[in-house]
């Protein structure tokens, strides 16, 4: 043990994120994310919440200021029904996006900056990051990259 550094972090992953340079991507992958989406570097924090990894994770890991956004959620897929069943027919808004922004906001001055791509798009930008971390999150479009910066 360390003094300091929040217990969720694994070791693996602590590793991975001194390793990350500036620019590099990390998946935070809910329950339902499938491996195809993955790049080869996977870490797996079973039984774990994103936003418990996230907060923890904001702690050392700085956001990319050189990008417009460097937080990318999966878009809510269109015309998704069983969104829709869910939330009384309205278009579907996961309100996880909320709590990350806020947990972000907390630790970033220039707070989420974050954007929504297609589903597709996700899975392809996701493949090139440089780790996964694996999650037992439950919250529906619960995905989303982080893109890391530098200290200055």
């Amino acid at each position: 043990m360390l003094k300091g550094i929040p217990p969720i972090l694994t070791p693996e992953l602590l590793k991975v994120l001194m390793e990350m340079g500036h620019g590099d991507e990390l998946l935070l992958a809910d329950g339902n994310y499938p491996r195809s989406g993955h790049p080869k570097r996977v870490i797996r924090c079973d039984g774990q919440g994103i936003p418990q990894l996230l907060d923890a994770i904001m702690q050392f890991m700085p956001l990319d200021t050189y990008v417009e956004n460097p937080i990318i959620f999966m878009a809510v897929v269109n015309g998704d029904e069983n969104m829709a069943l869910r939330n009384n027919g309205k278009a579907y808004e996961p309100t996880i996006w909320n709590e990350y922004r806020e947990i972000i906001g907390k630790h970033e001055k220039t707070g989420a900056r974050d954007t929504a791509i297609e589903r597709h798009a996700f899975y392809a930008r996701a493949r090139e990051a440089y780790a996964a971390v694996t999650t037992s999150e439950t919250a529906l479009y619960a995905n989303v990259i982080l893109k890391k910066g530098v200290i200055i």
